[in-house]
């Protein structure tokens, strides 16, 4: 369908344009999709963590990656359930301001720290494959404490100013949360949410590629050099996991961010408001993005059984010992 950027007839920010007439039924389907986000990626992350902590002593820098990344999943579940009564009430925020803002600050840390967790974690695996002899083990341990350090300082400094701002908005008999229109009329709104995109999506998106494509390359190479490693399986394992993360990132991040990046490009070339049907039907792929985007939460747990040796046999084993009388 062709959309007219110059018709006249518009609907401004202010005006009478119901941008939740889709309430009925993301109430219904938003509640249902984060209840699955909630169970599966509280007990799946749960479950790593366990793992991990038994497992403490032979922790090297892609376990302590996953482990960041897993806590951050576990902290964004703990804010699911206010997001869940919320949606369910037709976007209608009963608890107060502050708790709009504590949830917008744990939503965008989950979602930028995965980002930069799984960063490096392509990176780290980037270094042990391509130029293992660069890094000894204790070198690349200590190198890793300091990267998480570095990237939890980062995300919370960009997103300390969630704390600052008012997130929730009174309109149409509803008191709406984190929700885009609520801020929309910031000036700088557009430029601050490109740059945003470009540090938080494409850049880290640029890294993973080349860093996973060496890597393939490197795995390639080593398989024409050594025909047993290609007969062990061991390339065919590693292929499967760029793979799987390669994929996972780009479902994930890459409709949200592309939404964003489009409606943002639309409100710089055109002076005037957008009509109410676009900014209805950009609200809404928000929606279904920033869902989209959170599902990444169930499956970082995945990336973590394909990336560490053993994995499965630990989980199995511990269900097993829960399980036996």
């Amino acid at each position: 369908m062709d959309i007219n950027f110059t018709t006249p007839t518009i609907a401004p920010p202010g005006s009478n344009c119901d941008l939740y007439a889709h309430h009925g039924t993301a109430r219904i389907l938003m509640p249902l999709h984060y209840c699955i986000v909630f169970v599966i990626g509280l007990v799946g992350n749960l479950l790593a963590l366990i793992v991990i902590v038994q497992n403490r002593k032979k922790i090297n820098s892609t376990t302590l990656y996953s482990t960041n990344l897993v806590i951050s999943d576990i902290l964004f579940t703990t804010a699911l359930p206010t997001r869940i009564a919320y949606y369910a009430l037709g976007f209608d925020w009963k608890i107060g301001d502050a708790l709009c803002r504590i949830t917008a600050l744990v939503f965008y840390i989950n979602t930028y720290a995965g980002v930069n967790f799984m960063t490096c974690l392509s990176i780290d695996r980037f270094f042990a494959v391509v130029h293992p002899l660069r890094y000894n083990k204790m070198k690349r341990i200590e190198h890793a404490k300091g990267v998480c350090i570095f990237v939890w300082i980062l995300v919370f400094a960009q997103t300390l100013p969630l704390l600052i701002n008012p997130m929730s908005k009174e309109e149409n008999e509803r008191t709406t949360c984190m929700e885009y229109p609520n801020f929309e009329e910031t000036k700088s709104l557009p430029w601050i949410l490109l740059g945003a995109c470009f540090l938080g999506y494409v850049l880290p998106l640029v890294i993973i590629l080349i860093c996973y494509s060496q890597i393939c390359c490197k795995l390639f190479k080593t398989a024409k050099q050594n025909p047993l490693t290609e007969k062990s399986g061991v390339n065919k394992k590693a292929l499967n996991t760029i793979i799987f993360i390669i994929v996972v990132f780009v479902l994930c991040f890459t409709p949200y961010h592309v939404a964003i990046i489009q409606h943002m490009i639309k409100k710089l070339h055109f002076s005037d408001p957008l009509e109410c049907s676009q900014r209805h039907s950009f609200q809404i792929s928000l929606h279904f993005t920033v869902c989209l985007m959170n599902f990444n939460c169930c499956m970082d747990p995945f990336i973590y059984f394909f990336a560490c040796k053993g994995y499965k046999r630990k989980v199995m084993k511990m269900l097993k010992r829960q399980v036996s009388p």
